[in-house]
Order: structure tokens, then sequence, then C-alpha cells
């Protein structure tokens, strides 16, 4: 079976943000960490890692379903307990009160993150859906 053009874009997407936010926690992350509060400092290092968790937990779904495609896996072992999307209670968390006082480009890859997020959760219930 071939990969669908949107399973291909979705992907290429979730690639461009975890580098897009590898290079933002690398670069400019420490620079931005310096500017704020302690309390905001908290709150910060949760957020990064809420983007951390969401990219991981993406990637790690959209790599599954990616070997499905390969017959490397089958559906049913993708969707299992192991492989199945995760940390729903955290990653699908909007914090708006935090994300306002966070610096701007962190905001946007925690909204980036959090968007996709949401769809690959629902193409994670569609194929559910369709296995039982």
């Amino acid at each position: 079976m071939q990969e669908t053009a949107f399973f291909g874009k979705t992907y290429a997407e979730a690639m461009e943000l975890l580098t897009e936010a590898r290079d933002y926690l690398a670069y400019r992350e420490p620079i931005d960490r310096e500017t704020l509060m302690p309390v905001e400092r908290l709150q910060f290092c949760g957020e990064t890692m809420r983007l951390t968790a969401r990219l991981t937990q993406i990637m790690a779904w959209l790599l599954a379903q990616r070997a499905v495609h390969a017959g490397e896996l089958t559906q049913h072992e993708a969707l299992g307990e192991h492989c199945a999307l995760a940390e729903h209670a955290i990653c699908m968390e909007v914090g708006m009160e935090t994300a306002e006082a966070m610096p701007r480009r962190l905001a946007a890859l925690l909204d980036r993150s959090q968007r996709l997020y949401v769809r690959v959760a629902r193409l994670d219930e569609l194929a559910r859906r369709q296995l039982a």
C-alpha cells in the first residue's frame, strides 16, 4: 500500500515542525529563558516539555503508520498499546494564560504543535474505527 498524499503532507509538516522546534530549543530557547522572571521560567520549562511531548507522540505515531504502509507492521500492531498516541491530557491542553506569557516564537510552536496533535489524534481515532 502506498502512502496517501495527505499522509505524506502530514509527515512532512511534522518533520518541518520538529526541525523548527529543535532549532528553537538549541539556539533561541536559552536566550528567551534568561529574559523571564523565575515563575515565568517554570511555566516556560513546562511548555517546552509539552512541545517536546507533542512532537514525540506525533512522530512516533506517524512512523508507526509509515511502517504499516511499508508492510513492516500490521495496522493492528501500529495501533496497539505500545504504539498508541499517548499523553492526550498533556498534549491536548492549551494553557492560554501561560501561552500569553511565553515568548512569541515558543507560543507559535506550541500553537502549531497542538493543532497538528489534534489532527493526528483524529487520524488515530479514524484508523481505530476502521480496524474495529
